[in-house]
């Protein structure tokens, strides 16, 4: 009983940072039909900005609440810019192109910031590992059965942080005039355009709030692993990417689910198998969704005229 409930505290943790990248694939397929495959490395590069100003604030007397809310600001910020960037630059220029044009681009500018980063050229990290600093001081926030349950306080940070990103989201898309325009860009954008929605400001907005939360998730997988690196989001840009697709593409709280059941899945294997299988059970997993329920578990069948 003790393992079952520590591997699903543990499975709910990495659960909840794989949902904020999967929002990000999700938002962008909503709106432009669009699988972003350079989402992942852009949350690699939030982790390496959080990196970067996490070193400034330890040298400057260590780290408080402040400064920890500091780290996430710029890190988010700096990728919502990027995120800004890549759909100016390198998707707009190809909205009236094939799909397969823009896919083709997405996996390009996924391999040139991935190895890119690689690069020692001083501003850029080069291809070592590196410890991503202690913000928050690891310590027991609760035991349960005589202490063979710990829920450590990284934890309750990072489901906090977490949920109270996607019900901020949810609240955005939902709940605010951005949001009913996201959603009739994402239903037909150029009816969306004629009615006077400026369908451009909502894709590029779109693009910057999912950046911005993959910021988000690679700040706490770093406190929650440690060991930061340049191809670390070629990884975890895949799970999301599967949690997405489990859950149903295109749809937020699919999405979540998703990553919530993949991070119980990755736990549960590991925990009673080998650490060995983690990979290959989480695609498994995503083969038989696929097999049983190709449009995901939230997904619907929409007939498309040909």
């Amino acid at each position: 009983m003790s393992d079952f409930l520590q591997h699903v505290i543990n499975g709910l943790s990495a659960g909840t940072i794989y949902a904020l990248v999967a929002l990000g694939y999700t938002m962008v397929y909503g709106v432009l039909k669009l699988i972003n495959f350079a989402h992942g490395d852009v949350m690699m590069m939030g982790t390496y900005v959080g990196y970067a100003s996490a070193l400034q604030f330890k040298q400057r007397g260590g780290f408080g609440m402040a400064s920890v809310l500091a780290i996430f600001f710029l890190s988010m910020a700096a990728c919502a810019a990027v995120g800004w960037l890549i759909e100016r630059f390198a998707y707009r220029p190809l909205r009236e192109k094939p799909k397969l044009t823009a896919l083709i681009t997405a996996i390009g500018i996924s391999f040139a910031v991935s190895y890119g980063f690689q690069m020692d050229w001083g501003f850029l990290p080069g291809p070592n590992p590196r410890a991503f600093p202690e913000v928050i001081r690891r310590q027991p926030w609760l035991t349960l059965l005589d202490g063979e349950v710990t829920l450590w306080n990284w934890q309750v940070i990072s489901f906090a942080v977490a949920l109270g990103l996607m019900a901020g989201l949810q609240y955005l898309v939902f709940r605010t005039r951005f949001g009913r325009a996201m959603r009739a860009v994402s239903h037909d954008h150029r009816t969306a355009a004629l009615l006077g929605i400026h369908t451009d400001r909502v894709i590029a907005v779109t693009f910057m709030l999912g950046s911005a939360l993959a910021a988000g998730a690679g700040i706490l997988f770093a406190i929650k692993d440690v060991k930061i690196e340049p191809l670390m989001g070629t990884q975890q840009g895949l799970k999301a990417f599967v949690a997405a697709v489990i859950g149903g593409i295109g749809n937020v709280p699919g999405a979540v689910v998703g990553a919530v059941l993949l991070g119980l899945v990755e736990e549960f294997v590991v925990g009673y198998t080998a650490s060995s299988w983690r990979d290959a059970v989480a695609f498994g997993f995503l083969i038989l969704v696929l097999l049983l329920r190709p449009e995901g578990l939230f997904g619907r069948v929409t007939a498309e005229k040909v």
